[in-house]
């Protein structure tokens, strides 16, 4: 009796940017459990101007790891960029250097890819804290993901439990189709986290990005989200508070402003007008009822924030817009050196 064929897997590179000393035990366990996962892969770990770490990860990492200092602008889009740049797997895969891959996570990543429209994957992230789940990140239950928890990266209420068709993926367990890169570039290093700084949106703005180019070229290009690729996710005690909560919403207002100006505000907007008209509003009367007004009053507050950054940014960036059609600086530095190695 003849069995079921068995599907190819695409070869990827997991890449792992790092920039402190202080994830460096982090950084050790996110290579050690792509190690060992039961799907081999190349393993990219940048290090972002640096140079005493990266020193430290070309010395103490296993042989075969390459460990690369970003060429690119300093942050971790730059870092990304100097990885594509130099990866040999079809798909590339990213990792948080605070995150943990679980079992099975880079096969249940890859198996999408079966499908040739499929030109990114992404998965699940959960919340490692640092004793319990703290007030201000509220969930409807202790295993359940909160409506906030996007704040520490992590997978948030109101997201498919399923396999499901997404417009945008989180980067602290995402891949992409090499062969994409050529065609919409680089992530934009103008946007994204730099060290401590709680910016973010350049996966939302690179798979707008990149779901327009292939729209361009008229092919499809499917994103989606595969849940049974999970990561635990370390969230720092600084994350757990008030301060970051409303560091991090105004970050992420500011930087949904400037995804905005360059894909279009239907574009950029369309997953969050669910989220805020729906998730949101019952979330609060949920933490209401349940006696625990802090926790009603910091859902309330991150979004007053993330709406007061975004008006900021949409203010700030009117004065100063680009060319129609221009490109962001990060596209062409990863688009051309693909390009050439591929001719």
């Amino acid at each position: 009796m003849t069995g079921a064929p068995v599907t190819r897997l695409p070869g990827a590179s997991v890449v792992i940017c790092t920039y402190t000393h202080e994830r460096w035990a982090d950084t050790v366990a996110a290579v050690e459990s792509v190690r060992a996962q039961d799907v081999a892969a190349e393993v990219i770990v940048v290090v972002d101007h640096n140079p005493a770490l990266l020193a430290r990860a070309r010395r103490a990492l296993p042989r075969h790891v390459r460990v690369l200092r970003n060429a690119g602008r300093r942050g971790l889009s730059g870092g990304r960029n100097t990885a594509v740049s130099a990866a040999s797997g079809e798909v590339v895969v990213f990792l948080d250097d605070d995150a943990a891959a679980r079992p099975g996570w880079l096969r249940a990543l890859l198996t999408p890819y079966a499908d040739p429209d499929v030109v990114a994957v992404g998965g699940a992230a959960y919340p490692r804290w640092p004793r319990r789940r703290p007030g201000t990140l509220p969930a409807s239950g202790s295993a359940a993901s909160g409506e906030l928890d996007w704040i520490v990266g992590c997978t948030y209420a109101g997201q498919s439990s399923g396999r499901a068709e997404v417009r945008n993926l989180m980067g602290c367990s995402m891949s992409v189709r090499r062969e994409a890169f050529a065609h919409v570039g680089g992530f934009a290093e103008d946007l994204g986290r730099v060290g401590r700084t709680p910016l973010g949106c350049e996966e939302t703005e690179f798979c707008i990005r990149l779901r327009q180019a292939y729209r361009r070229m008229g092919q499809a290009a499917r994103i989606v989200l595969e849940p049974a690729a999970k990561v635990d996710h370390r969230v720092s005690p600084d994350r757990t508070g008030w301060a970051y909560l409303r560091r991090r919403s105004w970050s992420e207002g500011l930087s949904k402003a400037t995804v905005a100006r360059r894909v279009g505000t239907d574009a950029a907007l369309s997953t969050e007008r669910t989220y805020v008209t729906r998730i949101l509003p019952r979330a609060v009367i949920r933490e209401l009822s349940a006696g625990r007004p802090a926790s009603a009053a910091a859902i309330v507050t991150a979004l007053l924030c993330t709406i007061a950054g975004f008006a900021r940014g949409a203010a700030s960036a009117a004065a100063v817009r680009p060319r129609t059609g221009a490109r962001p600086p990060a596209v062409v530095a990863v688009a051309e050196p693909y390009q050439a190695r591929c001719a």
